[in-house]
């Protein structure tokens, strides 16, 4: 199966915030939470109040400090990126690569890059300081911090976890905020009660929260039926959307709304760039850093190349160690199946040497491998066609869900338009997509991979027993998401399927990761296959796959390598695919063992292993195991890159 699917990513709980009595600095949550872990209390400040006034047109109330951009674009100035990221990696030596300015990275396909219309905070006291000055809170000679013409005081809450990672770099920020006058008291609190329902974030209970977010392949966080100026969690939408700030800026979401209506890049690209022109303006949040991942290798160990999803063996065929017939990788966790089924990260290493990869991701871009051409309207490969809908059929609705239409569904009509429902017909649009595959491509036993085996991967994918329940369902309730999504397939060749979604399914924004309309969403599986009671896989129900071993154990695939041995609790063997269509890897054998976390480190540091992957490996192993040091002396090449996960720090705007 396409083994980018598959990748297990954490993606942390983002959730909107809870009602709150507007008071002072910090405002009160209605639910009360559990004691902070750690709470920095300062001495009594006068804080500005808001004063809360009825009005016909119920506007938002601005919060008393964070209402003022130039507070905002104060403290981005204030705010040193790089002392933040050495604060929690004091070994990284190089910090540029990892600092945010933008919501979207600087490697992202999306990514501004030198617009002149798109501002930047570099860090500069001196400008944040102008800039609060310029709001009126000025520095009293030998006073501490900054105070308004009221005499109150320039003081904000950040609230985060109580993670020993965040604790250290908000302390490090706090200080960072005290040279600009600003002083800043920090809440730390039990990640349950932050990213939980009814507080913390699901009820906008902070003035600033510290978080983080994940970046995704089409473009960003930010979509127009999560972010949009309707999505402002309050008691009056039952709390729902992530817009935790309150940022309302119209012009962003006509942005947002064209990015998710458009398939074309280019046209999403602009979209994107005004949206963070937009988002710099306003400093709604501000980006901080990106997370670090951590990799170590043999240094002898040539074309080790690492991808945006993680996966490095995703290229493993054209790895080689001079003088070395074998390759060793250590992992300290071990699947029950390399197939598809199975969720842990470690068998997706596994699941790209034997099965391939039909897609890969590189600086944010899906590059095609087994998969002849990404599908686009220019190469002829999607088709976009126009169908009317009528109550009681079965649509994708706006957020990305199959839902019944029906009266008071919100639908994304023939035009991108976002429309309610109200009975009748509606036109809607209709993707057709053809996947093709590379020619040649023969499974491991020697057999050619015909129509038959894409028959199967989409019988078996869309079985009930594989997508919840049998002996699927404690590990992955759903592994494809994308099943209730086709109205239909073509299977067209032994090298290419159409596959029609229903209607209003765009692939853009995806609610679920994978569910991108050029990629494929399903793959092979060997119909021919004989399992050990004689029948053939095409003839044995998928609720009874995961009990043979030549399904679960020793898969056929089309990958450049194919289980040998598989001792278990031990190690794994893989021996090179004869029949791989791009030919022999570079190295014959590929080993993987299967130790306890430390055991894999320091038998990288011996010799004993030669790659070791971001899963394994964690920022904090470069210090406690001194790999550093065992990088100068030669016996280990240590490669840091930003992932997919940024902090930053959220602005309560408007008060819930």
């Amino acid at each position: 199966m396409n083994t980018n699917r598959f990748i297990l990513i954490a993606l942390l709980l983002l959730v909107s915030l809870s009602a709150c009595q507007l008071a002072t600095s910090s405002p009160p949550p209605t639910s009360t939470p559990p004691p902070p872990t750690e709470t920095v209390t300062p001495a009594p400040i006068t804080t500005p109040q808001a004063t809360l006034v009825a009005t016909s047109t119920n506007l938002p109330i601005p919060h008393p400090i964070l209402s003022d951009v130039r507070v905002r674009r104060a403290l981005a100035y204030c705010t040193d990126r790089a002392g933040l990221i050495h604060s929690v990696y004091p070994w990284l030596r190089e910090s540029a690569a990892f600092a945010a300015d933008s919501f979207i990275p600087p490697q992202h396909w999306a990514y501004i890059g030198d617009d002149p219309d798109f501002t930047r905070y570099p860090f500069s006291p001196e400008r944040g300081q102008a800039l609060l000055e310029e709001a009126g809170w000025t520095l009293t000679s030998g006073a501490p911090y900054r105070t308004n013409a009221n005499g109150e005081a320039l003081a904000l809450t950040v609230t985060t976890t109580d993670s020993n990672f965040r604790r250290t770099w908000t302390a490090v920020w706090e200080e960072q905020m005290k040279t600009c006058g600003l002083h800043i008291t920090r809440q730390h609190t039990p990640a349950e009660w932050f990213f939980g329902d009814g507080a913390g974030l699901s009820r906008r209970d902070f003035e600033i929260a510290a978080f983080a977010w994940v970046v995704e392949p089409d473009g960003g966080w930010l979509k127009p039926d999560t972010h949009a100026c309707d999505q402002i969690p309050s008691p009056a939408n039952n709390w729902q959307g992530q817009n935790f700030s309150g940022w309302c800026n119209e012009a962003a979401e006509a942005a947002l709304e064209m990015a998710a209506t458009r398939l074309n890049t280019d046209e999403q690209r602009a979209a994107y760039h005004s949206v963070q022109r937009e988002y710099a303006r306003d400093v709604p949040s501000l980006p901080l850093f990106y997370r670090v991942n951590v990799f170590a290798v043999n240094p002898a160990l040539e074309n080790f190349v690492a991808t945006d999803d993680g996966l490095h063996t995703w290229n493993a065929a054209q790895w080689r160690i001079p003088g070395q017939d074998t390759i060793v990788i250590g992992e300290d966790a071990e699947p029950a199946s390399p197939l598809w089924f199975e969720q842990a990260y470690v068998a997706g290493v596994i699941r790209t040497l034997i099965m391939g990869s039909d897609v890969i991701q590189r600086n944010y871009e899906y590059q095609p491998v087994l998969l002849k051409q990404l599908p686009s309207f220019e190469n002829g490969g999607v088709v976009e066609e126009f169908v009317t809908a009528k109550e009681g059929d079965l649509v994708v609705d706006w957020s990305g869900e199959v839902v019944e239409l029906r009266p008071g569904v919100v639908v994304r009509d023939a035009q991108g338009r976002k429309v309610d429902y109200n009975g009748g017909e509606v036109s809607m649009y209709q993707l057709v997509v053809t996947y093709e595959f590379v020619d040649g491509l023969t499974w491991s036993d020697g057999a050619p991979v015909s129509k038959a085996d894409y028959e199967l991967a989409y019988r078996g994918m869309c079985d009930p027993a594989i997508r919840g329940a049998g002996p699927f369902s404690s590990t992955f309730p759903d592994p494809f998401p994308a099943c209730d999504r086709i109205a239909g397939v073509e299977f067209m060749s032994d090298t290419a399927y159409r596959v029609t979604w229903k209607p209003g399914f765009s692939g853009a924004p995806p609610i679920h990761r994978d569910l991108v309309y050029f990629l494929p969403p399903f793959s092979r599986l060997p119909a021919h296959q004989v399992v050990d009671d004689g029948r053939r896989l095409a003839d044995v129900p998928p609720s009874e796959w995961a009990y043979f071993d030549e399904v679960k154990r020793k898969p056929l695939g089309v990958g450049p390598y194919m289980i040998n041995e598989w001792v278990y609790g031990q190690s794994l063997t893989l021996e090179a695919n004869p029949y791989y269509f791009q030919g022999p890897p570079a190295t014959p054998r590929i080993v993987i063992k299967f130790l306890e976390h430390d055991r894999v480190i320091r038998a990288l540091v011996a010799g004993e292993v030669d790659v070791v992957d971001w899963e394994t490996i964690g920022p904090e192993d470069v210090e406690e195991f001194q790999l550093l040091q065992a990088q100068e002396a030669g016996k280990v090449r240590v490669i840091a890159r930003p992932s997919a996960t940024w902090e930053h720090l959220e602005f309560l705007l408007t008060l819930p």
